[in-house]
């Protein structure tokens, strides 16, 4: 079994490895020695400037503005989403009345529930972008029409428009379009846990709460943390920008005031509305240090002893 065995995973890996260098690592070794370049993005020619980038970059008000809505993205919407997905899968598996032949059940009409927290994920993020910014639309929309219905008439906030809102709304926004990715998810991952340990705590007395907390949870560990990572990534990368550079306000989205700007339409901004390429793919550089600083955080804070069945 031993015989040729490093040729064979040699010959498997090889092919792959090579296209992920030349399409992953590479582009980023790239970013780095241009973001020590005056590169403008349209001349071919360009000269090294060292870490005067990097010198400007923390000078920047606006970039420390991306920064710190990046983080609250990277820190509020995992922790939203994926409590909130954690929720509801465990109700449209666990969470309903026992019935005839089954002491554990989901809730009744579940499959129907999973496609429709799933719905949003056939829809384009841009589609989301859309539907929402219309209906936050302060003279026409559907909420502030819905507001004025109920005879809250004299509440009409200026949704988008509103620096202390703004924000508030677009996370709204990607819980709203994520959450039933993570439903699933976790739904497959709790319909493979044996159906005996919950009968057991049942007869022991144990509560939804405590079932929830002693079996699901732990059981369901790996997949929460890998969730976890993956709605961080989306929260700091395209799917943040697609909806802050569609839905807020400005030349460019991240308005009003810059209140909803995040790294990645900054990126956007300075390299395809002010011809900085350079300083740009120096935004780019820290906001893949900060990508990794998130999946490296969530691994150590949510490494565990492995449980098995």
């Amino acid at each position: 079994m031993q015989h040729g065995k490093y040729r064979f995973i040699v010959g498997f890996l090889a092919a792959p490895l090579a296209l992920y260098a030349l399409f992953v690592i590479w582009p980023f070794i790239q970013s780095i020695y241009y973001s020590l370049t005056d590169w403008t993005g349209l001349s071919p020619e360009f000269g090294f400037v060292g870490i005067d980038n990097y010198t400007r970059l923390f000078q920047d008000e606006i970039f420390w503005k991306s920064l710190q809505h990046s983080l609250t993205f990277a820190v509020v919407l995992p922790l939203v989403t994926v409590g909130f997905a954690l929720f509801l899968a465990f109700m449209l598996n666990v969470g309903g009345r026992s019935r005839k032949g089954a002491a554990i059940a989901g809730v009744r009409g579940s499959s129907f529930y999973k496609i429709v927290y799933f719905f949003p994920q056939v829809l384009s993020i841009a589609i989301v972008a859309l539907l929402f910014q219309f209906a936050y639309n302060p003279n026409s929309g559907a909420i502030n029409s819905v507001l004025k219905a109920v005879g809250l008439g004299s509440v009409q906030p200026d949704w988008l428009g509103d620096p202390d809102l703004a924000l508030i709304c677009v996370m709204v926004v990607l819980v709203w379009s994520t959450v039933g990715f993570f439903v699933v998810l976790f739904s497959a991952g709790m319909a493979s846990i044996p159906r005996d340990f919950y009968e057991a705590a049942l007869l022991d007395g144990a509560s939804r709460f405590t079932t929830f907390f002693k079996i699901t949870l732990p059981l369901l560990w790996d997949t929460v943390q890998s969730g976890w990572i993956y709605m961080g990534i989306l929260a700091l990368g395209a799917e943040s920008f697609a909806v802050v550079q569609i839905m807020t306000v400005g030349p460019n989205g991240g308005g009003p005031d810059y209140s909803t700007i995040v790294m990645p339409l900054y990126v956007y901004q300075k390299a395809f509305r002010d011809g900085q390429a350079a300083y740009a793919t120096t935004i780019g550089v820290a906001l893949l240090l900060v990508t990794l600083a998130f999946a490296a955080v969530v691994m150590k804070l949510g490494r565990r002893e492995r449980l098995e069945f």
